[in-house]
Parts: structure tokens; C-alpha cells; sequence
């Protein structure tokens, strides 16, 4: 096996002795989600999940495929989806939640991009039709249909627990207010409408795929005119009864960037005034989840069952920042936070759920193998320039077999 010279910078960098620990962490979390994450489902399909408790989630979903297509495993977005699809209600609602469903929650804006990560990985696009895709399609529609109360294109969360940021009650409401425009809500949904038309178009529906495109480029237009804080250099959360923002920093505030929506004269702003600000975001191991600057910012709760999204830092949003910052031309803050989020898991004795962002104490579950892994990759990803959230990627590379040698056990 030979690495590239991107993963040789890397392998130089991080230290002989480093890089061992990857290849070992690396093949732990492997054989962890193969004997532990792998479940049989009702349909006998096997299913993946990070967790030790027999559920299955949405957007989890989505960043455990993401680590396993480093390896060249795709089934599980087909598998998972198709598991979420088939409960589908006829309005177009998919529970968030597969074992135990909450049916206040809809399946967050991920669904589309699962199926396409998948549909990447194997060339195949034709599972899909007729009934996921059309699936797929009303998934979307639900948000506009039944949580955009005000129908000014902007649709709303029930709740800080629905949007998965599960304590942010002050920016995302308490269950089952949807009161609140969330600014990553709405995000979600750009990229949702962007994979939707790379499906019609693997699909050969041209003129779907145009229409999903003006939908993506439409909502990004409204996000940019209603979100933006000009004032105060910010995305906002907006209370729709209000009609005013949620005057609340968190880092939903960054998942413009990842959509790749920010013209660049606010993503200066974005980035320098706030991402980097030590007062807010940018503390040890970056990126707060909840601004520093806010009165409940706090890394250790007194209840450690509940996860904490008050300031901890929390890889998922790390990796989308991450490329956020990598597709909107801030390369080196975006190595920074890459080697920053890498030092956090690995310095760690075993993978955990989430972060304290101050002294780099892992948090949440322990054994946990899911979206944390990706934080041992981000590195890689950044010396290969390799971005397989990328909508417009055509191919999705085993990039973590290729450069460490490693196979997913079978």
C-alpha cells in the first residue's frame, strides 16, 4: 500500500507514534460498529447505528455513512433509508427516530443526502425508482407544507430537542412550541433540494433536477435576506410569530457556510468577528456549540444524563464547519480546526459521544462509535482536499482504506 503525499504530510505532522494510535483507534471503532452497531431489522436488513441502545437517528445516519464510505461500506444508506421510507406517513412526515418514533419530530433535511451519498458510492440510482424518490421528494415538501406557519419559506423546528442540539431551548424553543426559523433547519434543506436534483439527474429527469436546483437557489436567497444580521455580523435563528430574531449565538449560526450560501464579505465577518472570537467560539478545543458570551454557556452539567449543547464541543458540527470553511476559501482556519478537532479524540482513551471544549475531556456515551469517528479523519480529508459532503462530487472515495491500508471487517 501506497499513501499519497497528502496523507505522507500527514503521517509526518502528527508523529510516527500518533499515527499508530489512528490505525489502531481507526480499527477499534471498525470492529465496534461491526460486532456492536450492526443490527437486524424487521425487513432482516441489517442496519447501522452508533448507539448501544437499539435506536437509530437521522442526521446520525448521515455522518455514520460518511465514515463508513471512507471505508467503502454504502449499504447502510441504502438499508437505513429504505427502513426510515417505508414508515412514512401520507403527509409526507418520516420520524426522526426509527425503534421509537416521535411523531412531532420529522426526519431532519438529511434523508436526500443519504440516498445520494449511497447512490455516489455504488453508481446505481435506479433503487430509487418509483417509490423512495418520490418519498424523498414529499419529505422535503412536509416542511413547507405543515411547518412554515407564516409561508414565507422558512420552515420551523418543534423544538430544541427536534433539531438535535438537544438543551439550545433558548434559540430553538421547547418541545412542541415551532415557534422558531431555525438558520440550520433551513441550511439542511438547501443541500436537501441540491441532492434532490443530483438525484434527478442521475436519475435522468432533467427537468426535475432544474426545478429542485431554483428551489435550493430560492431558499438560499430568503435565508440571506431574512437570517442575516447585519448588525451584528450574524445568522440568527428567527421567531416566526415574532417576526424577529433569536438574538442567540450558537453554531447554528455557521451551517450557512457549509450550505455555501455566505457571500463573501459576511463570511469575513462570520468567520473573524465570531468562529475565531476567543470570547465565543474559538476556546480550547473548538467550536463552542453555544457561545461563550452567552449567560448559560457551561461545559459540565450537573446532570450528566442529559447532552449538553450549551458550549461542548461536538464533532458533527465541527465537520461541517469544517468544510464550510474549506468551500468558502478559509483553507488555513479550516487546517486549524481540522488538527484541533483531530487532537481532541485522539488524545481521548476511547471515542466519546461529545466533548469538553475547554480541557478536552471526552463527554456523553462511552463505548460510542458513531459521528465522533470522523474527527480521526478530518485531517485526511484536508491533505487530500477530499470533501464527500460535497453535493457536486462525483465520486466518493474509500479514502481511510486507500491511505492507512485498513479494511471494514466483515
Amino acid at each position: 500500500m501506497s499513501e499519497s503525499q497528502a496523507t505522507s504530510r500527514l503521517r509526518e505532522r502528527v508523529g510516527e507514534e500518533t499515527w499508530c494510535r489512528l490505525l489502531s483507534r481507526l480499527e477499534a471503532v471498525n470492529s465496534d460498529i461491526r460486532t456492536r452497531g450492526i443490527r437486524k431489522a424487521a425487513k432482516g436488513h441489517d442496519l447501522v447505528t452508533g448507539y448501544s441502545y437499539d435506536e437509530f437517528y437521522d442526521w446520525d445516519l448521515y455522518f455514520e455513512n460518511l465514515y463508513l464510505s471512507h471505508f467503502g461500506v454504502s449499504r447502510y444508506c441504502r438499508n437505513n433509508l429504505e427502513s426510515f421510507l417505508d414508515q412514512q406517513l401520507p403527509c409526507g412526515f418520516v420520524s426522526r427516530s426509527l425503534t421509537l418514533p416521535r411523531m412531532r419530530q420529522h426526519f431532519k433535511p438529511f434523508l436526500a443526502q443519504i440516498a445520494l451519498l449511497g447512490c455516489r458510492q455504488t453508481g446505481c440510482y435506479d433503487w430509487l425508482l418509483p417509490r423512495y424518490y418520490q418519498r424523498l421528494a414529499k419529505s422535503i415538501d412536509f416542511w413547507f407544507w405543515y411547518q412554515d406557519f407564516d409561508k414565507n419559506g422558512l420552515a420551523v423546528w418543534d423544538s430544541a430537542d427536534h433539531s438535535g442540539m438537544d438543551n439550545q431551548d433558548r434559540r430553538a424553543g421547547e418541545n412542541y412550541s415551532m415557534t422558531v426559523e431555525g438558520v440550520d433547519l433551513n441550511c439542511y434543506l438547501v443541500r436537501e433540494y441540491q441532492a434532490m436534483s443530483a438525484l434527478a439527474t442521475g436519475l435522468g429527469l432533467a427537468a426535475d433536477a432544474a426545478t429542485f436546483e431554483a428551489k435550493a437557489t430560492a431558499l438560499s436567497e430568503t435565508i440571506n435576506e431574512v437570517m442575516w444580521d447585519e448588525a451584528d455580523g450574524f445568522y440568527y435563528d428567527r421567531y416566526e410569530r415574532k417576526g424577529e430574531p433569536v438574538r442567540v449565538k450558537s453554531v447554528a449560526g455557521f451551517i450557512p457556510l457549509w450550505a455555501g450560501i455566505v457571500p463573501p464579505d459576511r463570511a469575513e465577518r462570520l468567520v473573524k468577528d465570531h468562529l475565531l472570537n476567543e470570547e465565543e467560539f474559538w476556546i480550547c478545543y473548538p467550536v463552542a456549540t453555544w457561545s461563550k458570551s452567552e449567560p448559560d454557556y457551561v461545559q459540565v452539567l450537573e446532570d450528566r444524563n442529559i447532552c449538553n449543547w450549551l458550549g461542548t464541543t461536538w464533532i458533527p458540527t465541527n465537520y461541517m464547519v469544517f468544510h464550510g470553511l474549506r468551500k468558502q476559501g478559509f483553507g488555513d482556519i479550516a487546517e486549524d480546526l481540522a488538527y484541533k478537532t483531530f487532537e481532541l479524540v485522539i488524545n481521548e482513551a476511547d471515542t466519546r459521544e461529545y466533548y469538553d471544549g475547554e480541557s478536552g475531556v471526552g463527554q456523553g456515551l462511552n463505548p460510542f462509535w458513531g459521528w465522533s469517528a470522523l474527527g480521526y479523519l478530518m485531517p485526511m480529508e484536508f491533505e487530500n482536499e477530499y470533501d464527500p459532503t460535497e453535493i457536486e462530487e462525483e465520486t466518493i472515495l474509500p479514502l481511510a482504506a486507500q491511505e492507512t491500508g485498513l479494511r471494514f471487517p466483515q
